[in-house]
């Protein structure tokens, strides 16, 4: 039987503060394998506390992708990190490795996977011209691996610095005339890739405790003194990482507005929403397969999942998800 077309992917995702970090450590240890990280704001360099970012130790034990790539007042879209997650994943196929993204950011995973659509832009030249750019600033490869995604079958007939065509490629698929070979690229489910997507929850109960723990963990640590130090190198609070969960109610405390303890509630209310609105998002994502971290040890979640994915792998060598 032939084996599955597809790139294979796996995916965890769960909401904030469920316990991904410490589940996608052990699982990239096991599968020897590395990390691709899937958080908007883990890429933003200098955002280490209240962005809950992987330690040194962490990401020198396993290597991680996608974290510490922009300055903190640089703009990082969905199209972004779809194009260039595709370029890691494609990278880490040939490696041998089993591509590996982990993270929160429903939008973000969910485009991923399911495809991104460009239509945003309304006329081609700027489509064009949008996508001339994305490859100056991050190689031909990057955008040759996003028509890969969208259309696999012209991808292949063109070499990866065929830029031009590549594009004209693109805009066929994505601004509505023919579709090349995009319908036979997705198979049966839809997807992209072949990924085995593992979401982690707990209950409500708990995850909130969790939440406002880890919170309380960051201020503890010295998030206030984070955002003093990207302050003083000139990141003021209009710039795109300034806006997350956590910086914003803190630089609103530092500049006096309200108090630090009021800031620390703030963030905790914040980000327990912002947990509510995660699972919303993944609640369009049926294809997720859903473990509770409650219900059993974490050695005996971490066995299960482990089984659960080599089973998935077995079945693709044998080409049933062909």
């Amino acid at each position: 039987m032939k084996k599955a077309e597809r790139s294979p992917l796996l995916i965890l995702l769960g909401p904030t503060a469920v316990g991904k970090t410490a589940f996608s450590l052990e699982l990239a240890v096991r599968l020897g394998t590395d990390i691709i990280s899937g958080d908007s704001m883990l890429v933003y360099r200098g955002l280490d506390i209240g962005t809950a970012k992987p330690t040194a130790a962490e990401r020198a034990a396993v290597p991680h992708h996608l974290i510490d790539i922009l300055d903190a007042d640089e703009p990082f879209s969905v199209t972004d990190f779809v194009g260039r997650a595709a370029v890691l994943i494609r990278s880490q196929e040939e490696a041998g490795k089993l591509p590996f993204v982990v993270g929160g950011t429903g939008l973000y995973i969910k485009a991923l996977i399911e495809g991104y659509n460009f239509n945003e832009t309304p006329e081609h030249e700027r489509f064009r011209r949008r996508l001339q750019r994305l490859a100056e600033r991050y190689g031909n490869a990057f955008v040759h691996a996003l028509l890969a995604r969208r259309d696999p079958e012209t991808a292949a007939r063109l070499h990866v610095n065929d830029v031009r065509r590549a594009i004209r490629a693109l805009e066929v698929v994505c601004r509505g005339g023919e579709r090349i070979s995009q319908e036979r690229a997705l198979a049966r489910d839809g997807l992209v890739y072949d990924a085995f997507v593992i979401g982690l929850m707990r209950a409500r109960e708990h995850l909130y405790a969790r939440i406002d723990a880890r919170v309380e963990a960051m201020f503890a640590a010295g998030l206030p003194d984070e955002v003093r130090a990207l302050a003083a190198r000139g990141v003021g609070r209009g710039a795109p990482a300034m806006k997350g969960i956590g910086y914003k109610e803190t630089a609103a405390y530092l500049a006096g507005e309200m108090s630090e303890a009021a800031a620390l509630e703030q963030v905790q209310k914040a980000t327990r929403h912002f947990a509510k609105r995660q699972m919303t998002w993944y609640r369009k994502m049926p294809y997720i397969r859903w473990y509770d971290a409650d219900a059993r040890p974490e050695d005996a979640l971490l066995r299960q999942i482990l089984a659960d994915v080599e089973i998935w792998r077995e079945k693709r060598e044998r080409g049933f998800l062909a």
